[in-house]
């Protein structure tokens, strides 16, 4: 069955345009909560968002699905992706839904979707919804509508969830911390937990009006957190996206920490620590070169994984590992939560700058990273990867590149791009086949 709903991350869109409108959220409401109205007691559905303007609007539409098939519903207001994954679990709901288009400025929205686990949903749980969508609903009698309420305390239940990531010894005081929150999810719960645990917090990307999330703040823009850090004196920064699974961190010095370096840092501590689960880490195929030697210079193995955290969750589920994450910063910790959380990834972060003494900036630097480039083409329609140009391309980058270096070249899941990706020991030679595959997608696009 071919997906008209679902991409690598949930529903998501451009709101009321497409899959993203009222409309379909109601059905999306519907569908969702047939699906999982198993057995006799009384069903349950937790939804949390972001700060985006749309999030009402789709909040009113999922309330009215879900009560229209039966099913009660729980509503936490903004709160991060991975707090909606936790409560899901904790208040033993059917299903949970987390609004938000992560990443994507305020005009986008998605609908991700938690099964009772906290996990998100199987690819045959999605195919299920997806056929479901396409049915006329199996709507509840009178006496059987669901009810909608909100929680007051679903902020301070997270905060003090996360807040266990960090050993119980451990105090932040004396540590001067920017928190970026990207005018996103966690804009309230995440400076509170580092200031919690005795930090001196610099708030940043903590003002939402529903159209500022993501923009020009966050893990995805960090000039305004690189500039803070500087100008404030701070030992780091640490910056999240707009549904805060995901963390870039940086240093004292202002330079950016990606995901592979803090990924090496918190694996290769939970090694020492003998907590670290499956022999070494997941990460996707766009991670470093460097990363992989470093870990297999300590006896651990990188296991890659296709692009999108769901993906990292499926191979540390299978080989039993423990941590995993991406490149681009989504942390999975699975003694912590079910899915990415870039608070408790940071309080980690933190937690190992106080053990150690040191500056970030020498603390995560774990490794050499090997040169790598990655570059996004943006396409109108067609299949760019399916022109012969393209293909021929390709073809000649691999040649070039064999036995010194990686070749990565895939199409978005969330937007009309082109990722082409490449790494070697050199930088010349990578950033000439890069720059010539991209030319050919752009004469094919």
């Amino acid at each position: 069955m071919t997906r008209k709903f679902f991409g690598t991350d949930g529903i998501r869109g451009r709101t009321n345009a497409g899959v993203m409108t009222a409309a379909t959220a109601m059905k999306v409401g519907q569908a969702a909560g047939r699906h999982f109205l198993r057995g006799e007691h009384r069903h349950r559905v937790v939804i949390g968002k972001d700060t985006r303007l749309s999030g009402y609007m789709i909040e009113n539409a999922l309330v009215a699905g879900f009560t229209s098939v039966g099913m009660d519903v729980v509503m936490t207001g903004p709160l991060p992706t991975p707090a909606i994954a936790m409560l899901t679990h904790e208040l033993r709901a059917d299903v949970g839904v987390m609004i938000s288009a992560s990443h994507n400025p305020f005009e986008d929205n998605g609908i991700k979707l938690f099964g009772p686990d906290g996990f998100k949903l199987s690819d045959a749980d999605e195919m299920a919804i997806e056929a479901l969508l396409e049915e006329e609903p199996v709507l509840a009698d009178a006496a059987d509508v669901g009810r909608a309420r909100r929680i007051d305390d679903a902020r301070g239940r997270y905060i003090h969830a996360i807040k266990q990531a960090v050993a119980s010894d451990i105090r932040f005081d004396g540590l001067k911390v920017v928190v970026d929150c990207a005018n996103g999810a966690a804009y309230q719960v995440a400076p509170s937990a580092i200031w919690e645990l005795g930090a001196e917090v610099i708030p940043l990307g903590v003002t939402p009006n529903g159209t500022n999330i993501n923009k020009d703040v966050g893990s995805t823009s960090l000039d305004a957190i690189k500039a803070r850090v500087v100008a404030e004196g701070a030992d780091i920064g640490i910056a999240l996206d707009g549904d805060a699974d995901r963390l870039l961190v940086v240093d004292e010095k202002g330079q950016t920490v990606d995901g592979d370096q803090i990924m090496a840092l918190i694996a290769l501590r939970m090694q020492e620590k003998g907590m670290l689960l499956g022999g070494g880490i997941v990460a996707t195929v766009m991670s470093n070169l460097g990363l992989e030697r470093c870990l297999s210079d300590r006896g651990l193995k990188l296991e890659r994984s296709a692009v999108g955290d769901r993906y990292v969750l499926e191979k540390m589920r299978e080989g039993g590992y423990n941590v995993g994450g991406e490149q681009s910063g989504h942390m999975i910790l699975l003694n912590h939560g079910t899915t990415g959380d870039g608070t408790v990834a940071a309080l980690r972060v933190l937690a190992s700058l106080v053990r150690s003494g040191k500056p970030a900036s020498e603390l995560l630097h774990q490794f050499e990273p090997v040169p790598q480039l990655l570059k996004n083409v943006r396409y109108a329609g067609g299949k760019p990867l399916e022109d012969a140009g393209v293909k021929a391309a390709i073809a000649d980058a691999e040649a070039d590149l064999a036995g010194k270096g990686r070749l990565v070249i895939r199409a978005s899941g969330t937007e009309p791009l082109i990722r082409v990706m490449a790494e070697g020991d050199d930088a010349a030679e990578v950033e000439r086949v890069v720059d010539t595959i991209c030319d050919a997608v752009r004469a094919a696009a």
